[in-house]
C-alpha cells in the first residue's frame, strides 16, 4: 500500500508522499509549485488563472504521484504501520485541491459580481450628472453609453447581483432623462420623452415592465404645452401635427382644436389694440399651423372661417395703425393689399383713401399729419383741370378735404421739355388738346403725388380756393419731372 499512499499524498500538492519515503528534495519541489500557484492565482479576480498554469500544475501533481509511487516501489524500507495510515490520509488530502478549487471558484464569481456592481455604478453615476444637462448633444451620447450598459448587463448577466438592481437603475434613468419635463421645460422634453419611447424595442418591454408605458402621457403633454406655447409662430405645427399623429385618441389631443380657437379669440382682441401688426402676423401663424394638422383632428372649415375673419380685421387694423406710426410705404401697401383682397369689405373704400393718403406721404410727409377725412365735406366747390402734357400714362393721387387719384391716358404727341419754363409757357397756352380731366374738389390745402413710369414720382402741394379755377398740366423736362399750375 506504500506506492499508492505515496502517490495519493502527492496529489495532494504538498510533497507529503515524498516525506514518507525521505526524499526531502522534491517535496520542497512540490510545495514551491502550489505556493507559486497560491501566488499567482490570489486574490482571484475576473479573469483566472491562465488555463496553461493550470494544465502545467495538475500534469507536475500527476507527473509527482508517479514518480513518488515508483520511489516507493524501490525503497525497501519496512513501516508496515505507516503505509495503511498514510493511505487514508491520501485519500482525506485529496479534498485540498478540489477543495481549494472550488472556494477558487467561488472567490472568482465573486470578482466577477463585483466588477458587474462596479459597471452598473459607474453607469448610475453617468446618469445622476446629467440631470442638468439638455439632452440634444454630449448628455444624450452619455445617456446612451449607460444605457449600453444595463442593455449588457440584462443581455450577458441576467442572474447577476448587478442585474438584480437594474429595475431601480432604470426608473432613475428615466427620471434623470426625463428632467424637463418635470421641469415644465415642454418643448426641451420632447427629445428626450421621444427618445425613452424607443427603449421597449432595446431593452424589451419584459425587461421594463411599467416603464415601456410611462413616456407616452408626459410626451403628449409635452407636445401639446410645447405646440399650443408656440401658437402664433410658423413652427408651432410640428409638435401638434406630432401629437396628433402619435397619440390621436389621446386628451391632449382632444384639446387642439379648443386651444387654436382660443389663440385666434385672442390675438382678435389684441388686432383691436395699440399693436395690431403683431398680433396680425401671429393670426396668419395659427391660420398655417391649423392648415397644416393631419386629417380630422380639427374642424379645419371652421378654424380657417375664424382666423380668415380675424385676418381680415387685422389687416384693416395694421394698415391704419402703422399710417399713425408714419411707415407710410408700409402702409399703403398693407392697405393697398386689403383692398384687392377683400373687394366686398364695407372698409374698402376707406382703405384705398388711407393707402392714397400713405403713398403721397412717403413722398411729402405733412400729407401724413393727419388720416384723411372719412368723408368729402360741404362747401364750396374748385375745379381743378389735371393735364397730361408728357409721354407715358400719368396717375396723379391726392389728399386734402378729400381723398383719390386720377388717370390720365399717354400723350403719344408730347415731347421731353429742355427746360420747366417751357412747359409752363405750354401750358398757361391752353390744355385742350392734352389728355386732361376736370376734379370738382372741396376748397382747401391738398397734397399730389404724380407717378409716371419713365420718371420718378414726384409730390407737390397747394391750397384751392373757391374764387379760382386751377390748371394743373405734369410734363416732363431733361432733368426731372417738371409741374405747372396756372
Amino acid at each position: 500500500m506504500r506506492p499508492l499512499a505515496v502517490a495519493l499524498l502527492n496529489l495532494s500538492g504538498l510533497g507529503l508522499g515524498y516525506l514518507l519515503i525521505r526524499r526531502l528534495l522534491p517535496a520542497l519541489l512540490c510545495v514551491g509549485a502550489t505556493a507559486a500557484l497560491l501566488l499567482l492565482a490570489l486574490p482571484a479576480d475576473v479573469d483566472g488563472v491562465p488555463g496553461g498554469v493550470l494544465i502545467g500544475y495538475a500534469a507536475l501533481l500527476l507527473l509527482a504521484a508517479v514518480h513518488g509511487a515508483l520511489r516507493a516501489i524501490r525503497d525497501r524500507t519496512r513501516r508496515p504501520l505507516r503505509a495503511p495510515l498514510a493511505t487514508a490520509l491520501g485519500v482525506i488530502l485529496l479534498a485540498v485541491p478540489s477543495g481549494g478549487a472550488l472556494a477558487y471558484e467561488s472567490a472568482r464569481d465573486e470578482a466577477v459580481e463585483q466588477m458587474l456592481l462596479d459597471r452598473l455604478d459607474n453607469a448610475d453615476r453617468i446618469v445622476a450628472g446629467l440631470d442638468s444637462q439638455p439632452f440634444e448633444g454630449i448628455a444624450e451620447t452619455k445617456y446612451k453609453k449607460a444605457l449600453r450598459t444595463y442593455r449588457d448587463l440584462a443581455d450577458d448577466h441576467p442572474g447577476s447581483r448587478a442585474a438584480d438592481r437594474l429595475p431601480d437603475s432604470l426608473t432613475a434613468y428615466y427620471e434623470s432623462v426625463a428632467a424637463p419635463y418635470a421641469a415644465k421645460r415642454y418643448c426641451e422634453a420632447v427629445p428626450p420623452l421621444t427618445h425613452l419611447r424607443t427603449l421597449p424595442g432595446t431593452l424589451g418591454k419584459d425587461r421594463l415592465g411599467a416603464l415601456a408605458t410611462w413616456p407616452d402621457d408626459r410626451l403628449a403633454t409635452s407636445l401639446y404645452e410645447c405646440g399650443t406655447e408656440g401658437l402664433g409662430r410658423s413652427a408651432a405645427d410640428a409638435p401638434l401635427t406630432e401629437l396628433l399623429r402619435t397619440f390621436p385618441a389621446s386628451a391632449q389631443a382632444k384639446k387642439v382644436e379648443p386651444a387654436l380657437r382660443d389663440a385666434i379669440d385672442t390675438r382678435t382682441s389684441a388686432v383691436k389694440g395699440p399693436a395690431p401688426c403683431p398680433a396680425l402676423d401671429e393670426l396668419r401663424a395659427i391660420g398655417t399651423t391649423a392648415a397644416a394638422l393631419p386629417g380630422d383632428a380639427v374642424d379645419a372649415e371652421a378654424v380657417r372661417g375664424a382666423t380668415e375673419r380675424a385676418v381680415e380685421s387685422g389687416v384693416y387694423a395694421c394698415g391704419m395703425d402703422e399710417f399713425e406710426d408714419a411707415h407710410f410705404a408700409k402702409a399703403a401697401a398693407t392697405l393697398n393689399g386689403f383692398a384687392k383682397a377683400y373687394p366686398a369689405s364695407e372698409k374698402r373704400d376707406r382703405a384705398k383713401d388711407v393707402a392714397i393718403a400713405a403713398e403721397i406721404a412717403e413722398e411729402r410727409p405733412s400729407a401724413g399729419r393727419r388720416l384723411p377725412p372719412s368723408g368729402s365735406p360741404g362747401g364750396a366747390k374748385v375745379d381743378l383741370v389735371v393735364a397730361n402734357l408728357g409721354p407715358g400714362e400719368l396717375e396723379v393721387l391726392y389728399t386734402g378735404p378729400t381723398t383719390g387719384s386720377v388717370q390720365l391716358k399717354d400723350c403719344a404727341s408730347c415731347r421731353v421739355f429742355a427746360t420747366k419754363s417751357q412747359g409752363d409757357k405750354t401750358c398757361r397756352a391752353g390744355v385742350t388738346k392734352y389728355p386732361r380731366t376736370t376734379l370738382r374738389l372741396p376748397a382747401g390745402e391738398y397734397h399730389f403725388l404724380y407717378k409716371r413710369a419713365t420718371v420718378r414720382d414726384r409730390a407737390d402741394g397747394a391750397r384751392l380756393s373757391p374764387a379760382y379755377r386751377y390748371t394743373d398740366c405734369s410734363f416732363v423736362t431733361r432733368g426731372t419731372a417738371g409741374l405747372g399750375r396756372s
